[in-house]
């Protein structure tokens, strides 16, 4: 018998800053229906200057250390899965583990996260699930075994891109113990993987000659010339400028993506039917078990690049669905005759004619009760958020169980599938069974609590927000963790140092 393990409890953190999708719609000039009743995409969380990657991840774990009364002590990992890392080399994890030692230094001791195990997962939006699955291994080993996964990210993409309307950010912390209080997570594990690029953040770079004839022209000065500028540049082996450096080609890191969305579709909707495909032959190979489980599923909580993408997305999933309880045959007379490969003389046409297959799926009755019912919980929350890379999955875990619990639905006992995808690309696809205490852990989450507060900002801040114009704080941090500085000192540069932000109204003894 294997141990029951899983999710005990969740915590999110979303920035108090939020732009309307209206006002970007006006900025560039889109029409909002589209955004709103296409996509299901009302507003987006951005990061003020005093947040990122790891506040957002710090403030998610201490909000649940706080509410389960954990002594830190006794946590034996943070594992993170992130997309939005800060370093090269650093983890991301060990700024979040610095973080929570100031704070809990003076009740539990300065060595109180001593002998806590930290790392990074880095695959796109399936990262965290990779941190998930290989801590519910460890916690599987021994009994007292209590971790924390933290999934922590800013989807940005650049100004008047395709992606631009997707933005969000936020942050889930999930505690994982023997015996959890909220779901138990099977150890079957469906994957499939195939190396792409749909989605990347490349090392991008430039020539220094490059470099100059762009400065050159920019001060739109022909008295100089590259050549003398190049003979200018110093030679000294210490040095710490850009030009300066020893390197001919200069490498520029950017937040934001070379992607293709139409491609990144495709390749979603091919991984996730692998990794379904692969499910059920792990689950067979470990219990002999045949069994529909997408029919069986009570609901369906799929990665969420924007609110309404996992009703258009699942339309496969539910045909294999349809077939496998033999009700396709009657099912398919209502919709366009399913293409085939060879009947089409390259891939790119028969891939148009199965996107008009599928799509003619999602518009029949049948589809539309099974998205209510199995899907649409989890877009609400994605719609007050916006994207959240390796976050969102586990976001639309919390909105689907929240809006249950309001509605008063009783899952207990009931199972979650889970369908994860990172582009780049992989998916993997499990379940979990709810335990009967899931009420009493979901009320505590108050997600829409949360979403309901904020600083609406307006097209302009958020611009300048966005090309890092904004120096200091649009919100104040308070009762939270803040980046306060950035070194820039010798063998320190770009070293990140946070504090935690008292309320300035509370009295301190």
């Amino acid at each position: 018998m294997m141990p029951n393990v899983g999710i005990c409890d969740m915590a999110l953190y979303v920035p108090k800053l939020y732009l309307n999708i209206e006002e970007l719609a006006k900025a560039r000039d889109l029409e909002y229906s589209k955004l709103n009743k296409g996509l299901g995409l009302e507003q987006m969380r951005l990061p003020d200057t005093h947040e990122d990657a790891a506040t957002m991840a710090a403030n998610a774990i201490f909000e649940l250390i706080e509410k389960n009364q954990l002594n830190p002590n006794e946590i034996g990992r943070i594992y993170m899965g992130t997309e939005s890392a800060l370093d090269g080399a650093k983890p991301t994890a060990t700024y979040v583990l610095e973080m929570l030692k100031q704070k809990y230094a003076y009740t539990y001791g300065e060595d109180c996260f001593r002998n806590c195990d930290v790392v990074d997962l880095v695959f796109a939006c399936v990262g965290a699930i990779d941190a998930l699955h290989n801590t519910l291994d460890w916690v599987r080993g021994r009994e007292n075994r209590k971790a924390i996964v933290v999934a922590s990210d800013y989807a940005k993409y650049e100004l008047a891109s395709g992606g631009e309307y997707t933005q969000g950010a936020g942050a889930v912390a999930m505690l994982v113990k023997h015996d959890p209080k909220l779901i138990v997570i099977d150890d079957a594990v469906g994957v499939a993987t195939e190396g792409v690029h749909d989605f990347f953040k490349p090392r991008r770079s430039v020539t220094k000659r490059e470099l100059l004839e762009e400065v050159v022209e920019l001060i739109d000065n022909r008295n100089y010339r590259i050549d003398d500028l190049m003979a200018k540049l110093p030679t000294a082996l210490n040095g710490e400028g850009v030009l300066n450096s020893n390197d001919e080609i200069v490498e520029i890191f950017k937040e934001t993506p070379v992607f293709d969305g139409q491609y990144s579709n495709l390749m979603y909707q091919n991984r996730i039917r692998e990794a379904y495909e692969n499910f059920c032959v792990q689950q067979f190979d470990i219990r002999g078990v045949e069994d529909n489980y997408l029919a069986n599923w009570d609901r369906l909580v799929f990665h969420l690049p924007y609110a309404f993408h996992a009703k258009r997305i699942a339309s496969e999933l539910f045909m294999i669905s349809k077939k496998e309880d033999g009700s396709w045959a009657s099912f398919s007379e209502n919709i366009l005759n399913e293409p085939r490969a060879e009947d089409f003389e390259d891939q790119e046409a028969y891939e148009g004619a199965k996107s008009k297959f599928l799509r003619s799926i999602t518009k029949t009755p049948e589809y539309q009760v099974f998205a209510k019912k199995k899907l649409e919980k989890a877009e609400k929350a994605s719609s007050l958020v916006g994207n959240m890379y390796a976050a969102s999955i586990f976001l639309a875990m919390m909105s689907t169980l929240e809006k249950d619990l309001e509605e008063g639905n009783e899952l207990k006992g009931g199972t979650l599938g889970f369908i994860g995808y990172g582009s780049g690309s992989k998916s993997k696809v499990f379940h979990g069974k709810l335990q009967d205490t899931w009420r009493e852990v979901v009320a505590d989450f108050k997600v829409f609590n949360k979403l309901k507060r904020g600083t609406e900002i307006d097209y302009a801040t958020y611009e300048k927000l966005h090309r890092k114009q904004i120096t200091e704080s649009v919100n104040e941090p308070s009762e939270e963790f803040a980046l306060e500085s950035i070194s820039t000192e010798a063998n320190k540069t770009g070293a990140r140092y946070y504090e935690w932000k008292q309320d300035k109204n509370v009295l301190v003894s």
